[in-house]
């Protein structure tokens, strides 16, 4: 969506109107052209880049995974805590705390997957370790992650997502300067877009790149394309990417760019996936879009790992929306808001038992609550990733 400046006399600008402000807002748009996309680095690993999660865990999690046929695991995103980094280490401290929790899956969380933007401002290496390796110190679990627009943009002097490749796409574990006394090594992604395989999920990670509202280019939508194409039916697909496409904040909104890279990609592959999960939007937010009157998709936004100012959801006649919204994006079709989360930070918890996920949203306390109150559970679905529909919302095993 177009940034409209508020201006006084010749030469005076004072503020950007909120998107939410205008007649022409939508719950997505398509964004003017940036030229500031960044060529993509070479990968660090083999076509068609996958890497296993068997190589990773341990390989007793790793058998109980699939002996017991269920998987948990943890999302996030937009998670450096630069300026201020108390909402990203009451995060840390959530998910760590989760990680003793058994989920309606009898599981505890196997990784973290974050949907972008790792360390702000530009992803630059010396700043990894205040806000990468301390937070996550004692987060006992492997973290994966596609870049997001702060960790490709550099400064003149600096190569762009050198500090991304180097803690996240090296080519062997090893401990960088970077991470100072804390234990993590690096992680050995095979490329800036890439697919993590899993017994129960098979996870495809994209770069969306630096511009507003994203820009992916055909030996990436190609790939994409591909791996829709290719990977066994009988598991489900996550595509993770920074830039979401939808959302109904008041700040960046959702991108047409990026459901087009999708739709267009399923539409050659014969197969859509089951769940989309973004960030770029500092909040959290549940669509459902309905591919026909029986089945549906999954689109996340989870974009309040950390750093310190969220954004609001737009409001309707000075109101706060309350969920479910059905909202009609700016290419006329029709998704449901179903919940949503604009004033804590948080995290989401996926509890996976065969094609049933279960998702649970927590909402840390805010720098000025009670540290003690702990995480708040804030939503929770059921979703038959078979069926492609919600299941009656029961919540067992709440805490």
């Amino acid at each position: 969506m177009e940034r409209v400046p508020l201006m006084g006399q010749p030469g005076h600008v004072f503020a950007m109107q909120r998107p939410s402000m205008t007649a022409a807002f939508a719950v997505n748009s398509r964004q003017p052209r940036n030229t500031s996309y960044r060529e993509l680095p070479p990968p660090t690993g083999e076509s068609p880049f996958r890497l296993d999660l068997k190589d990773i865990i341990s390989s007793e999690q790793y058998g109980k995974i699939v002996a017991t046929k269920t998987m948990s695991f943890h999302l996030d995103g937009d998670v450096g805590g630069i300026g201020n980094a108390v909402p990203q280490q009451l995060v840390a401290a959530g998910l760590e705390s989760d990680l003793a929790q058994q989920g309606s899956s009898g599981s505890t969380p196997a990784f973290l997957y974050l949907a972008g933007d790792c360390v702000y401002f530009n992803g630059q290496v010396e700043n990894y370790y205040e806000q990468f390796y301390a937070p996550y110190e004692y987060y006992g679990v492997p973290i994966f992650a596609v870049p997001g627009n702060h960790d490709g943009e550099n400064l003149e002097d600096d190569t762009s997502l050198d500090g991304f490749l180097r803690n996240f796409c090296a080519t062997e574990p090893t401990k960088t300067p970077e991470s100072g006394d804390a234990p993590r090594t690096a992680m050995v992604q095979p490329n800036v877009y890439w697919t993590l395989l899993t017994p129960l999920v098979n996870i495809v990670g994209l770069y969306s790149n630096v511009p507003e509202g994203g820009e992916i280019r055909e030996q990436q939508t190609e790939w994409l394309a591909q791996e829709l194409s290719e990977l066994p039916k009988e598991v489900p697909i996550f595509v993770v990417l920074h830039h979401p496409p939808f959302s109904a904040d008041d700040h960046h909104s959702g991108s047409v760019a990026m459901k087009e890279v999708i739709n267009n990609a399923a539409e050659q592959a014969g197969r859509r996936p089951d769940v989309v999960v973004a960030g770029h939007v500092h909040n959290y937010q549940r669509f459902t879009h309905e591919i026909d009157a029986e089945t549906s998709s999954l689109y996340l936004v989870t974009g309040a790992g950390g750093y310190h100012n969220l954004h609001a959801v737009q409001s309707v006649g000075g109101e706060k929306m309350i969920p479910p919204v059905v909202l009609t994006d700016s290419e006329g079709d029709d998704v449901t808001l179903n919940s949503y989360c604009d004033d804590h930070h948080g995290f989401l918890r996926v509890d996976l038992a065969g094609s049933i996920l279960s998702g649970r949203y927590y909402k840390v306390p805010r720098p000025q609550d009670p540290y003690q109150k702990g995480s708040q559970l804030h939503d929770y679905f059921q979703f038959d990733l078979s069926a492609r529909k919600y299941l009656p919302n029961t919540l067992p095993g709440s805490r």
